[in-house]
């Protein structure tokens, strides 16, 4: 099992300064990777909660951190395929070459029309959408001479460089429809869990990714499933990672059981840690970093 930890992304805590020190300190304490995700927007009125009412942008925020890390990995669990694939693919591609090659690429179809509007991309068709957009990803990462006539992209003619080094970054795709899993399982290096899933049945998840990957003679040995640890620090609590530190890391060993390989724990879906203050919710951040490092 791979042990990650979200950075400070969402509410008072995400600033530069905290988000230095949580990469700097995972780094240290032997951390896999940092994680971020995505939010564009936040609707006025809508119920999403506090999490995503001020989000830093995904890329931006692992460049920064690339720059004062050495070695953890760098992980995006999403972006969604309402943005255009070929900038995106360009900055996938700078992104794994200046952090030397520690970037994974989480995508996601999206789910809030009012993004989609505010990017100008319909909601119809999403997997159709998602799947064309992996395509247009891997053709700007390998081909020497990009050329792509789809139905919902189009690429003319075309050098696209530099190429990402030292090789393009794995690819997540999430999703929990049946749909979604053999997608990821067909087409990605692995999957990611969203901030809403049960944890309790991702084993079947995971079953059914692996059932679809002998399917298509894929290794499962080399696909990667990913939780999004939505960790919430308790006195007590009866959902998977939610209680103290002994029963978090009790709840971490039962997912690896059911197949999981690797788990980050994500403070930012913690709807009472988000709206701390930013002292108070970085030294709890900070014990959290020492009590659960792998």
């Amino acid at each position: 099992m791979r042990i990650g930890f979200a950075v400070p992304q969402s509410g008072p805590w995400a600033t530069p300064e905290n988000m230095r020190r949580v990469a700097r300190r995972a780094e240290e304490l032997g951390y896999h990777e940092l994680w971020t995700f995505q939010r564009l927007l936040y609707p006025v009125g809508h119920p999403m909660g506090p999490t995503y009412r001020s989000v830093h942008d995904p890329l931006i925020t692992l460049a920064h951190l690339a720059g004062v890390t050495e070695r953890i990995r760098l992980g995006v669990a999403v972006v969604n395929a309402y943005v255009q694939p070929v900038v995106l693919a360009k900055q996938l591609a700078t992104l794994q070459t200046v952090s030397g090659g520690r970037l994974t690429a989480g995508l996601g179809l999206g789910w809030l029309p009012e993004e989609f509007e505010a990017a100008g991309v319909g909601m119809e068709r999403r997997g159709r959408r998602g799947e064309e957009f992996v395509e247009v990803l891997r053709e700007v990462w390998a081909d020497d001479v990009v050329e792509h006539h789809g139905e919902f992209y189009r690429v003319p003619p075309s050098h696209i460089d530099p190429k990402p080094v030292p090789g393009p970054p794995p690819v997540l795709l999430g999703g929990t429809a049946e749909v979604a899993l053999r997608r990821a399982a067909r087409l990605a290096d692995g999957w990611v869990s969203s901030s809403r899933e049960d944890l309790s049945a991702i084993a079947e998840r995971v079953r059914l990714i692996k059932e679809t990957l002998a399917e298509s003679g894929r290794d499962a040995a080399a696909f990667r499933f990913v939780c999004r640890g939505v960790t919430q620090v308790r006195a007590a609590g009866d959902r998977p990672l939610t209680g103290t530190y002994d029963k978090i890391r009790s709840d971490v060993d039962a997912l690896a059981a059911g197949g999981v390989t690797d788990v980050f724990h994500d403070l930012n879906f913690d709807r009472e840690f988000v709206t701390l203050d930013a002292g108070e919710a970085m030294r709890r951040a900070e014990e959290a970093l020492e009590a659960l490092a792998p």
